[in-house]
C-alpha cells in the first residue's frame, strides 16, 4: 500500500488503480483486527473464513491493475521514465501478490476445514492427499506438462480448429516415467499453460496446415530441473524479444471488455512477465531464446533441491522510493539500463519450500 502511493500521479488517478487500492485498504483493515485476538478455536475459524473472503476479493487484481495501465496509456503519453517506474512497481506488486496468495492458500489448507477435493482444486493438480497444503513433495513435472498442454490445446482447437501435437522428452529421449520434484503444481501449471498458449498461437499463425509439434524436454541437473519448450512458430525479432517481459507491451491486440472471453489465446500481455515471477518466486527463472524465421525456445528453471528454493520477496524501504523518481536514463553502446534487474538486490529470503510456508504479512 505504501508503494502504491509512490506511483505516478497520472496512474493513481485511473479508476481501476483506485479500485485495487481500495481492495488492499479494506483487506488490511479486516485482517489487522485479528492481531490482538486470542487464538481460540472460534477466532481461528473466523480468521480462516476472513482469509478466504480476502482471497476471493483479490481474484481479479491482475486484470484490474492491467486495465488501469491501459487507461493511462489511452489518456496520457507515457514517457520512458514513467514506464520504468511502472515496470519496477508491477514486478514487485505481483510478486508480493503471489506470496500473499501462497500464504493464504497454505494457511486455509493446513488449518482450515477444506480437505480432499477442495485441496486438489486449489492446487490445480489433483494428486490425492500427499500435498502439504499447496506444496506437492512429489510434483510430477511430466504430468503437469501434459495437463497444461491438453488445456491449452482445447482452447487452440476451439479458436483455430486445429492444434500442434506434443512431443515430450526426458534428457532428449521420449518420456518414459514421472519426474518428481518438491514444488507447487499450480505455479508450474500457470507457467506452462502460458507458454503453450503462446507457442500454439505462433505455430498456428505460421503453419495454417500440418502444424509442426511442440517439443518439451525435461532435464534434471545437479542444481536445476530444466523444462525446455521448443516451437516452430516463426520466431521473434530481436528488437521485440526484449519487450516481451514488459507489462506495457503485447504482441496481441488489446482485448476489449466485450471480447475478453472470446479470444482465449491472447490478452493483456501480462502472461510472460507474471510467469517469470512465478519461476523466480522460488529462485528459478524463465528465459526465451528465439531464431527469427524459425521458432522459439522457452526454458523454465526450477531448483532441483528444495532447501535452495526459498521465497524471493521484494522489500520496501527508503531506497525503494528512488526507483519512482523521474530520472533521465541514457543508454550507451555497452548496454541499456534496465531498472527491473535492480529489483532483486533488495530481496529477502524466507521460508524453505520443503516446510509449510510461514512469515509475517
Amino acid at each position: 500500500m505504501k508503494e502504491i502511493a509512490l506511483l505516478p500521479e497520472n496512474l493513481l488517478r485511473m479508476p481501476s488503480v483506485g479500485l485495487v487500492n481500495q481492495w488492499y485498504e479494506r483487506s488490511f483493515e479486516e485482517i489487522i483486527q485479528f492481531e490482538q485476538m486470542e487464538p481460540d478455536p472460534p477466532i481461528l475459524s473466523s480468521f480462516c473464513e476472513r482469509l478466504v473472503h480476502i482471497r476471493n476479493r483479490h481474484a481479479d487484481v491482475v486484470q484490474t491493475m492491467a486495465q488501469g495501465v491501459l487507461e493511462l496509456k489511452e489518456s496520457h503519453e507515457v514517457d520512458p521514465s514513467t514506464e520504468n517506474s511502472i515496470q519496477y512497481f508491477l514486478d514487485r506488486f505481483y510478486m508480493s501478490r503471489i506470496s500473499i496468495r501462497m500464504l493464504i492458500n497454505q494457511h486455509t489448507l493446513l488449518f482450515g476445514e477444506q480437505i480432499g477435493p477442495r485441496q486438489a482444486s486449489v492446487t490445480g493438480i489433483g494428486s490425492g492427499g500427499r500435498h502439504i497444503g499447496s506444496i506437492d513433495p512429489a510434483c510430477d513435472v511430466a504430468a503437469v506438462v501434459r495437463d497444461a498442454y491438453e488445456n491449452a490445446r482445447f482452447l487452440c482447437d476451439r479458436y483455430y480448429l486445429a492444434s500442434p501435437e506434443l512431443q515430450l522428452l526426458q534428457d532428449g529421449v521420449p518420456s518414459q516415467g514421472p519426474m518428481p520434484i518438491v514444488y507447487v503444481p499450480s505455479h508450474l501449471y500457470h507457467m506452462l499453460f502460458e507458454l503453450f498458449k503462446n507457442s500454439m498461437r505462433a505455430v498456428m499463425e505460421t503453419h495454417e496446415s500440418c502444424p509442426p509439434p511442440i517439443t518439451v524436454n525435461l532435464v534434471r541437473g545437479q542444481e536445476d530441473v530444466s523444462v525446455k519448450l521448443s516451437d516452430r512458430g516463426g520466431g521473434i525479432p530481436r528488437s521485440v524479444s526484449d519487450l516481451l517481459f514488459k507489462y506495457m507491451y503485447s504482441t496481441a491486440p488489446q482485448p476489449s471488455k466485450s471480447d475478453a472471453h472470446t479470444v482465449p489465446l491472447a490478452g493483456y500481455g501480462y502472461g510472460l512477465p507474471i510467469s517469470r515471477l512465478y519461476a523466480r518466486y522460488f529462485h528459478g527463472d524463465l528465459m526465451l531464446m528465439s531464431c527469427e524465421g524459425y521458432g522459439t525456445d522457452a526454458v523454465i528453471y526450477l531448483k532441483a533441491l528444495s532447501n535452495e528454493a526459498n521465497e524471493l520477496l521484494p522489500v520496501f524501504n527508503r531506497t525503494s522510493t528512488k526507483f519512482y523518481r523521474p530520472v533521465t536514463q541514457l543508454a550507451d553502446w555497452s548496454g541499456s539500463l534496465n531498472t527491473s534487474n535492480s529489483q532483486c538486490k533488495n530481496r529477502d529470503k524466507v521460508s524453505p519450500l520443503s516446510s509449510p510456508v510461514s512469515h509475517s504479512l
